[in-house]
């Protein structure tokens, strides 16, 4: 057990410093979720969101993934946010991606900035620069597909936000195989 936690923490430290070779800025991450098909028509009713220009995840049986993002409401960055994933099943790889959050009203984005927010029950497939995710969640429901950040599409696996809430990623970059079960804790830290 001790050898699969070390490897995966060796996986994910490798897929950060591979992502961080692509990282990009907030404004740049934000334009590519506007432009890039249905996650953009989200933005003109949405309270505000939770951007997060690199997430690194890997693993071999225990998986984990990190990321840090800034919150914005109203259009105003107001606070700093991370991300951690622990998941359990089939996988092996590791992989990067850029994740949005965003809020349809009030009371979400105060659920999810009143402290430690959660998002469980994921399952994803994501191969090189091309990807494919899909979530069930307790608070928000996902889906998103990817060729890559200017040329990236999205799609959600419904019409709407789901409990105020509307999850939307891009694949940057790795390999990842998984067929597991997992969830997304956030933290938040006003400005």
């Amino acid at each position: 057990m001790k050898l699969q936690l070390r490897t995966c923490l060796v996986f994910l430290l490798l897929a950060l410093s591979f992502a961080s070779a692509w990282a990009d800025e907030y404004s740049d991450t934000i334009k590519v979720f506007r432009d890039a098909g249905e996650s953009g028509t989200f933005f003109g009713k949405s309270y505000g969101y939770a951007v997060f220009p690199t997430i690194g995840k890997g693993g071999i049986g225990i998986g984990g993934a990190y990321g840090k993002g800034r919150v914005y409401a109203k259009g105003a960055y107001v606070g700093d946010t991370s991300v951690t994933q622990l998941s359990v099943g089939f996988q092996l790889g590791g992989q990067a991606y850029s994740q949005i959050v965003l809020f349809e009203d009030k009371r979400a984005f105060d659920e999810f900035t009143g402290g430690n927010f959660e998002f469980g029950a994921q399952a994803s497939a994501v191969a090189i620069t091309a990807g494919a995710s899909a979530a069930t969640t307790t608070g928000g429901s996902s889906a998103g597909a990817s060729g890559g950040k200017h040329d990236a599409t999205t799609t959600t696996a419904g019409t709407g936000f789901h409990k105020g809430m509307a999850v939307f990623t891009v694949a940057k970059g790795g390999l990842m195989y998984e067929a597991s079960i997992g969830g997304q804790k956030f933290s938040y830290t006003p400005k």
